[in-house]
């Protein structure tokens, strides 16, 4: 089984992301290391479960490992202070001790509860990423973000808490709901629009054929954006250099938008980042920073590969003042004002602070009555 390592370079937190198609079915190779006296206690979801888990078991026998499920329910609601309790309380009751590794395997909501559970559980224990989504293979389960939502904002309960190892088995993602797959690739696509044009092109002519789960396109889309995401974690691990924040481009759209759904499946994350990446160009041009040339063709992709480009796509009769005010509550915001991540054109994303909300408000609402 050929694989890929690509190495997140963070001194004493240094660990590899590990690619090879089939890594599911041999996991316990892998996981050895991480397992005492032969147990591994897996956080996974009741789809991926029911979707995957008998493939994991086997892999882990293969290796005289045993795998102890457990199972939260699915979707973002379980990113809540009600999971994250249910989560630990379930560690405790497993005896998981405080030497102890966790596998998250799952998805972007496994991953950001699983890690924010071991980052706290008996002041921190170990936890491997194994994710399922093409959404959490890119981002979300690199680069040691945890975290839970309130009512108030996405992730506004977290931490930073590093895995020994990211293993990912692109494979996973042939259960993997044609929804969900293409929620992924607006995360993809992110990787071109911030600093790498070549690939943005690259997403133009290949994402058709991604989205018909060719395993060659998949896979080099997977290598390509875990390299660039692990050199973003690499220079600015805790996003205090302002390097790592230009992989929030369009998040701040984006986690407004979520927050006025209500965290729920009427809009999924990778959804609303394609609805904010399109925004965050668009606002761009507002603001006479990039060509409405490239907003155009951003747009034009994200819509051809079936995603939203515009709040009105999922959400009707929503104001642009009450995506504002929910940005307002944004990790980033300061002193009543937004930063936000804009862009001079396609593949050359930027910081841009002390911009006013009722700019944005007034520019949404704009861009509703266009």
């Amino acid at each position: 089984m050929s694989e890929t390592r690509i190495p997140v370079a963070l001194g004493d937190r240094s660990h590899d992301i590990v690619i090879a198609n089939g890594a599911l079915d041999h996991a316990g190779r892998h996981l050895a290391p991480f397992a005492r006296d032969g147990r591994i206690v897996v956080v996974s979801d009741v789809n991926v479960m029911e979707a995957l888990g008998a493939r994991l078991l086997a892999g882990l026998a293969e290796h005289q490992l045993h795998g102890e499920p457990v199972v939260i329910p699915p979707g973002e609601p379980a990113k809540s202070w009600q999971g994250l309790a249910g989560l630990t309380n379930a560690l405790a009751e497993l005896k998981v001790e405080r030497g102890d590794t966790i596998l998250a395997f799952g998805g972007g909501v496994v991953g950001d509860l699983a890690g924010l559970a071991a980052s706290v559980f008996k002041r921190g224990i170990g936890v491997v990423q194994m994710p399922t989504s093409l959404l959490a293979m890119v981002d979300s389960a690199i680069g040691g973000k945890t975290g839970i939502n309130i009512p108030q904002g996405k992730n506004l309960i977290g931490s930073f808490h590093q895995p020994p190892l990211i293993l990912i088995d692109p494979s996973c993602l042939n259960t993997l709901p044609i929804r969900q797959l293409r929620a992924g690739y607006a995360e993809v696509v992110k990787y071109g629009l911030i600093g790498d044009a070549a690939f943005f092109a690259w997403c133009e002519g290949n994402g058709e054929k991604l989205l018909a789960r060719d395993k060659d396109t998949l896979t080099h889309a997977i290598e390509t954006s875990a390299r660039a995401k692990a050199a973003f974690v690499a220079a600015d691990e805790r996003e205090t250099l302002g390097k790592r924040a230009l992989l929030n481009l369009g998040h701040s759209f984006a986690h407004a938008l979520e927050a006025e759904t209500g965290f729920s499946d009427k809009l999924l994350h990778g959804e609303a980042v394609a609805i904010g990446l399109a925004l965050a160009f668009r606002f761009s041009v507002a603001r006479g920073r990039c060509p409405v040339e490239d907003a155009e063709r951003v747009e034009a992709h994200l819509r051809a590969t079936g995603l939203p480009v515009r709040p009105g796509d999922i959400i009707l009769d929503v104001k642009g003042s009450a995506i504002a005010a929910h940005m307002a509550a944004d990790k980033k915001a300061s002193g009543g004002d937004l930063t936000l991540i804009l862009s001079r054109g396609i593949g050359d994303a930027f910081v841009e602070g002390g911009v006013k909300i009722g700019e944005v408000a007034d520019f949404l609402d704009r861009l509703d009555r266009g």
